[in-house]
């Protein structure tokens, strides 16, 4: 049997007679790779290729995250450097962690000579992790977490917790509460969570079990709740302890509403919408060590808020930030009609289908909770356009300090994907993008390069971010950070590049 670990004809990435040949090889490093991810997945270590995660994806899937590399250095890393990286890591005694394989292949200065230094491997991952100080924080438990609506963003949330429960130590999908709709409701609902016509199937099983009440999504069990308000729910009689509870409906939004939830038994409510009065909003990765223990209710932001504030506080912090308009154009949503019909708001009565509509938007006063320092210094609009998913944020801004473009992309590529924004900010350089390429991106906004502006001390930058699915992952993100889960991630961020 050939040791595909070996290259047998001592090719290079820099001359490659054979294509197909070289293609086969790699092919058959990425099938050894998918179980040694898995192994290491269930024992509490997640891999990943530039934020991209490995769990659960197939051979191909794998060479794909490979190729992505080249959007971020000067040519694709190949599995020949980054197979043995995971086969020692695979060896070492590590604690729950998240490891970037790609990271730690670029960073390595040897990295194309690893298969034959094996020593050399283990010094360098002993450099960079060191396995047995890793702090990390996690609940004593599994967090049982409540989704309250079961529309676009929770259908979606579910699908994240279901897959990316690793060893089930850190959180559980314990309860769906809905109000019941008809005799088939449960069936109904699986088949919406099964089958989606923009993100496409659920990656895992379902199984309905009408006699309990519940779905069985990858094997957890899922009670769906009957219920018209949150007074309605007793979660300590249906065996649900202190849960995190979801507000993905907008139908309450201010502190006194949302409190319905930590009557009913609740330890914590995130609402995946913009709230009202006091409620502290948070956006993941940009002022969520602001929370303290004492807050109880938090409001996620807007997916537009989600999208705009990381670039903003970017900006704000290596240029400086005089003044500037954000214009959002924004796919359409469930709150518009199909055809004309009345609706309590201006504009949006109107067909979402058949025309472009002029509307407000409240991200931009929501930056200023976020960002304070830009508090007064933005305007914004927002353009509802007839597409079903993923949304444009324009942002037109006038800077203290002069930059040339290149410098400007330069910067934003670096702070994409080296800084502690990674994951959260993306980062394209093709100049053929459009918006049905960023369908389930699980960023929260993704920087579009080819399309940067920079004239002295006005820049326009261009963000796509998927409204649904890269603010999902951001409102996961922060009930990870609300649930206490703390994990380490390697290598460490650049800091140098924020």
């Amino acid at each position: 049997m050939t040791d595909l670990t070996k290259n047998p004809d001592l090719r290079t990435r820099e001359k490659i007679d054979d294509y197909f040949g070289d293609w086969k090889w790699r092919e058959g490093l990425a099938e050894l790779m998918v179980p040694i991810v898995g192994r290491l997945y269930r024992h509490g270590v997640h891999i990943m290729i530039y934020g991209q995660s490995l769990v659960n994806k197939s051979p191909i899937d794998i060479m794909h995250a490979h190729r992505f590399v080249r959007q971020v250095e000067e040519n694709e890393l190949s599995e020949l450097e980054t197979y043995p990286l995971l086969e020692r890591l695979s060896q070492m005694n590590l604690p729950d962690c998240e490891i970037d394989i790609g990271e730690l292949a670029m960073r390595c200065s040897f990295f194309k000579d690893l298969p034959n230094n094996p020593d050399s491997i283990d010094k360098f991952l002993n450099e960079q992790i060191s396995a047995f100080e890793i702090p990390f924080n996690r609940p004593d438990k599994p967090k049982d977490i409540v989704l309250y609506g079961f529309g676009r963003i929770g259908r979606l949330m579910a699908r994240m917790l279901a897959q990316t429960t690793g060893p089930g130590n850190y959180f559980r999908l314990k309860g769906v509460v809905v109000r019941k709709s008809g005799e088939n409701d449960l069936v109904k609902r699986a088949s919406l969570l099964r089958r989606d016509s923009v993100h496409g199937r659920f990656d895992g099983t379902i199984r309905v079990d009408l006699e309990n009440e519940l779905l069985v999504i990858n094997g957890n069990p899922v009670k769906f709740i009957y219920a018209n308000s949150p007074s309605d729910v007793n979660y300590f009689d249906l065996d649900i302890s202190n849960p995190i509870v979801i507000d993905n409906t907008g139908i309450w939004r201010d502190e006194e509403s949302l409190s319905q939830h930590l009557t009913c038994g609740a330890s914590k409510v995130i609402l995946t919408a913009p709230a009202k009065g006091d409620v502290r909003n948070i956006v993941f990765g940009v002022n969520d060590s602001a929370l303290q223990e004492s807050d109880k209710i938090i409001s996620a932001a807007s997916c537009t808020t989600n999208a705009i504030v990381p670039v903003l506080k970017l900006i704000s912090d290596n240029y400086g930030i005089s003044n500037g308009h954000i214009e959002t154009v924004h796919s359409y949503t469930n709150d518009q009609n199909l055809i004309d019909n009345f609706h309590k708001g201006d504009r949006r009565g109107r067909s979402a289908p058949l025309n472009m509509v002029i509307t407000t938007t409240g991200a931009v006063k929501a930056v200023s909770k976020a960002i304070p320092e830009l508090k007064g210094k933005l305007t914004g609009n927002a353009i509802r356009v007839p597409t079903p998913n993923v949304s444009l944020a324009v942002l037109v801004l006038n800077l203290d300090n002069a930059v040339e473009r290149d410098e400007l992309n330069e910067f934003l590529k670096k702070s994409a994907f080296a800084s502690k924004y990674r994951e959260i900010i993306g980062y394209t350089n093709s100049p053929e993008a459009v918006s049905t390429d960023f369908y389930s991106s699980p960023y929260a906004t993704i920087i579009d390069s080819q399309a940067t502006i920079a004239e002295g001390k006005q820049i326009t930058l261009y963000c796509w971010y998927d409204n649904e699915y890269g603010y999902t992952k951001q409102v996961l993100n922060l009930t990870k950070k609300v649930a206490s889960i703390d994990l380490q991630r390697f290598p460490k961020a650049i800091e140098d590049s924020v």
